[in-house]
């Protein structure tokens, strides 16, 4: 099977693993991503329908738009992609135009602009709620367009949601399977990167994650994958449930020579 990229640049994106995770995840009526990211397994999976969530309101947003108001939201996006926006001027006047703007469809144009120009494409924002990622200095950033037409033809099968994962999971009904892929546990003290939203997910939430998915598994038969870095924490973690080690380049460092493979870890509850 052919696989399909995201139109966006994601921190700890699923596409290198996409085959390891069609291999473990189980048929189901539905698939349920409470973490759905750059949507790599959305992409790459064939269910008859997703409830895809993210805490990330931009990036739902940017998705719902898509979906609703593909034509448009190409021919105007397009326009940002030029080399007249391609500077740092102009990156810091949209960076500051995205943190004030309140218009949901210019809001959309902008999270895609910086994300395919700021730096390694990464999504973070400060304590205040304003994305705050520098200009990345690409020679000619890519513009997705196949990727965003892809996007919106399989959308269609898809309902998007921005909620917190425990609510979304607590939903769930008979004939779902559900995938989650949440920021990752740190591999060292240093590694540490959880601020896809302002709200951070830590070793607390990791260990509720493990506990509700094996809860689901058990008292309403419906099969959850987890995916995560591959330690002794994580082991502990999901101890209950079916392991499997996978190889996983990393996709987001500062230092190129160091996007190395990585141990990665699929928890399966059933």
């Amino acid at each position: 099977m052919k696989k399909n990229r995201s139109f966006l640049k994601w921190a700890g994106g699923k596409y290198p693993l996409v085959d390891d995770i069609r291999r473990h995840l189980p048929e189901g009526d539905y698939l349920l991503e409470p973490f759905v990211g750059a949507g790599s397994v959305f992409l790459n999976t064939e269910y008859e329908h997703y409830i895809l969530a993210d805490i990330n309101s931009d990036l739902i947003n940017l998705y719902n738009i898509v979906k609703q108001r593909t034509n448009s939201f190409v021919r105007d996006v397009r326009i940002l992609f030029t080399q007249e926006f391609n500077t740092p001027e102009q990156f810091y006047l949209l960076r500051d135009e995205f943190n004030d703007c309140n218009n949901n469809y210019r809001r959309a144009q902008l999270f895609l602009y910086l994300n395919r120009h700021c730096y390694n494409g990464l999504c973070r924002y400060n304590s205040r709620g304003e994305f705050n990622v520098p200009f990345g200095r690409y020679q000619r950033p890519y513009f997705p367009e196949d990727e965003l037409y892809y996007f919106a033809e399989r959308s269609h099968r898809a309902t998007f949601i921005c909620e917190h994962y425990r609510k979304t999971m607590l939903q769930v009904t008979t004939g779902a399977v559900i995938y989650c892929d949440p920021p990752y546990a740190p591999l060292s003290a240093t590694a540490n990167f959880t601020a896809y939203h302002t709200s951070n997910f830590n070793l607390d939430d990791q260990q509720a994650l493990a506990e509700l998915a094996l809860q689901l598994a058990t008292q309403q038969q419906v099969p959850v994958l987890i995916s995560n870095h591959d330690t002794e924490l994580t082991r502990g973690w999901y101890q209950h449930a079916e392991l499997y080690a996978v190889q996983a380049t990393r996709t987001i460092s500062s230092n190129i020579s160091a996007r190395s493979k990585v141990g990665e870890l699929l928890a399966l509850y059933r």
